[in-house]
């Protein structure tokens, strides 16, 4: 982020009565009674999961029971940690989305949801440094504000390894943000890292003609986090979130079969108002991608095509 926007974003943590927090965001922090538009609705979400994700029971499983057990513990011992794992177009971001959708009266739009990416806001390797302390200062001002704030870090396999560790002492039940409850926050890391091995064990399910919903976390939660702490490019290399077990919940996403991605087509031409048609999700389908090549058991993109795909064959 350019020094100077980041400079700006200080000023108004420091003074806590400017945008986005303004003074009733610090009435709530000091009498506690309101909590910043945090209205969870975890049946909503469940019934969200079960009409708009395709083929991810682990991700349904896992980051419903996640929130329901968090929302309903009064006083967390730490804040909730999610790491979502799998290829490109499983739906990491669109659950992310969905779990803000139903966390917040104002959903994605709330001032105390924070998106980070490494390619918008850490893009220069030799401001590591200066982003570390940037991010420490703006994850502590934002919790300042509103203890119920969320963190979404997108892309971690693309993040400079070192800056993420900067915010460790967040995750755990040790740190104390004055003025606030930081153990309610949540913190989620979106990452393709671990999707090879994602997919290898879908893949070796399909062949020994397993059903896919008998793969549980327990075949894949090591091997994803080996995976990521091996490479050496990806922001969780040797980080002590990692080390330190703080993240809560490993989230796998499976890759997509093509009856997945019809089920996307469909959605898309309902959101469009168009009616189903057979022969344009057959084209496509047909249009794209599939591995093994050989076998075309699995989409290479999952569902993140389709809806260009469905514009250009209309």
């Amino acid at each position: 982020m350019a020094a100077g926007w980041w400079h700006f974003l200080l000023v108004v943590v420091a003074s806590g009565l400017g945008n986005p927090w303004e003074i009733s965001t610090l009435h709530c922090r000091l009498y506690d009674f309101c909590e910043c538009g945090f209205q969870p609705d975890v049946k909503g979400l469940e019934c969200d999961f079960a009409r708009n994700v395709y083929g991810q029971h682990l991700a349904q499983e896992l980051v419903v029971n996640a929130a329901k057990r968090f929302v309903e513990t009064e006083s967390p011992k730490k804040p909730l940690v999610l790491s979502f794992h799998g290829w490109s177009g499983t739906g990491k971001t669109f659950v992310s989305s969905l779990l803000i959708k139903h966390l917040y009266k104002d959903g994605t739009r709330s001032p105390y949801v924070h998106h980070f990416s490494p390619i918008l806001h850490f893009t220069h390797a030799q401001k590591v440094e200066e982003y570390k302390e940037d991010l420490k200062q703006w994850i502590q001002g934002n919790l300042t504000a509103c203890g119920r704030s969320i963190f979404v870090f997108e892309e971690m396999d693309k993040m400079h390894p070192g800056i993420i560790n900067v915010i460790a002492p967040f995750l755990g039940p040790s740190w104390v943000v004055y003025g606030s409850n930081y153990r309610k926050a949540i913190f989620i890391f979106i990452s393709n890292a671990g999707g090879d091995v994602i997919n290898q064990v879908a893949l070796d399910f399909w062949r020994e003609r397993k059903d896919r919903e008998e793969i549980q976390l327990s075949d894949l939660g090591a091997a994803i986090s080996d995976a990521v702490m091996a490479t050496a490019e990806h922001g969780f290399w040797q980080s002590q979130i990692l080390n330190q077990s703080l993240v809560d919940v490993i989230v796998p996403f499976l890759p997509l079969r093509p009856n997945h991605v019809r089920q996307c087509i469909r959605n898309e031409l309902e959101l469009q108002g168009i009616q189903y048609k057979d022969d344009l999700a057959r084209s496509v389908l047909e249009s794209l991608v599939y591995f093994p090549e050989d076998e075309r058991v699995f989409s290479s993109t999952g569902c993140k095509t389709v809806a260009s795909r469905v514009n250009y064959f209309l």
